[in-house]
């Protein structure tokens, strides 16, 4: 069996249905897919047995919830096919989009493919990629800027990447911790503009919602990949993560104090102005005047 498509589902009886029929209606036809009830309250349940019912090539497992990453790692466990992919019960693919990624998948380790973000909001974005292949993790993470998009549901993985790796269990943002793991196990990363995965917007979800101390999740997973990779860039994207978190939860900084040169190439003029911001105040300072700014902001609007 080439693909294992894994699909943690809970609470999505409104959207299940739209999911599996776009992956049942996919052109290219050797995968299985494994439905992993999350101990679900609502129809969840039973709409999973009636998609088993219906197509032969679907497994379904009912546990008791755990999160995401939990339902993800039983999928991991029950796998079989040659490469493996995630899709969230709310969201869907376009028809060929298997078709178009697999064989490139059977030649890399990783393969990423684009994708609408936040579907269905005036957020919605397409994210789409210049083919290429990496074989330098740093280029693939720092100058593709793969931190900026660590999704677990646009790639197709070799199986073999997971022989020591899990999500991590109690933990959200868990894409940002597992991401940099499996890359430091592939020899070869590509992208490609073929394929269209559609993640719809869910103003309950994670980054609707995410409040200080789920975001010291997000930190301490970029703060790991940082020890691996990191460039002026980079730096600054996780300063923004490290100024809201001081800000929400009024703990000081635990980022790295770094001097980011305003020249560096690839900045944006914002970025220059935060880089020299931070080079002028310190991490401590620039912190406090984010926290002035948002409270000013508040009260004046």
């Amino acid at each position: 069996m080439k693909l294992s498509i894994i699909i943690p589902v809970y609470r999505t009886e409104a959207t299940i249905d739209r999911c599996m029929e776009s992956i049942v209606g996919q052109s290219f036809t050797d995968w299985e897919a494994i439905l992993v009830d999350d101990g679900s309250p609502d129809a969840c349940p039973q709409k999973c047995d009636e998609w088993c019912r219906r197509d032969s090539r679907i497994r379904v497992v009912h546990q008791v919830n755990g999160g995401l990453s939990d339902a993800r790692n039983t999928g991991i466990e029950l796998a079989q096919g040659e490469r493996l992919t995630f899709v969230d019960s709310d969201d869907y693919l376009d028809t060929d989009t298997y078709a178009q990624v697999m064989p490139l998948a059977e030649e890399h380790d990783i393969v990423e493919f684009p994708a609408v973000r936040f579907h269905g909001s005036p957020q919605a974005s397409l994210l789409t990629f210049r083919p290429q292949v990496c074989t330098d993790q740093a280029h693939y993470w720092l100058t593709l800027r793969a931190y900026e998009h660590t999704y677990a549901w646009n790639k197709i993985y070799r199986r073999q990447l997971f022989d020591d790796i899990r999500f991590p269990k109690g933990k959200v943002f868990e894409d940002v911790h597992t991401l940099p793991r499996l890359m430091l196990q592939a020899h070869s990363i590509a992208t490609t503009d073929r394929g269209l995965y559609y993640y719809c917007y869910n103003e309950q979800g994670i980054t609707a919602t995410a409040d200080g101390h789920k975001l010291e999740n997000l930190l301490e997973a970029h703060l790991a990949a940082m020890r691996q990779w990191c460039d002026d860039a980079y730096y600054l994207h996780v300063l923004n993560i490290q100024m809201d978190v001081t800000e929400l939860t009024g703990q000081a900084p635990i980022l790295t104090p770094r001097r980011v040169s305003i020249l560096s190439a690839g900045l944006t003029w914002k970025q220059r102005l935060k880089a020299l911001t931070l080079n002028t105040l310190g991490l401590e300072g620039i912190c406090k005047l984010n926290k002035i700014i948002h409270r000013w902001t508040k009260h004046h609007s």
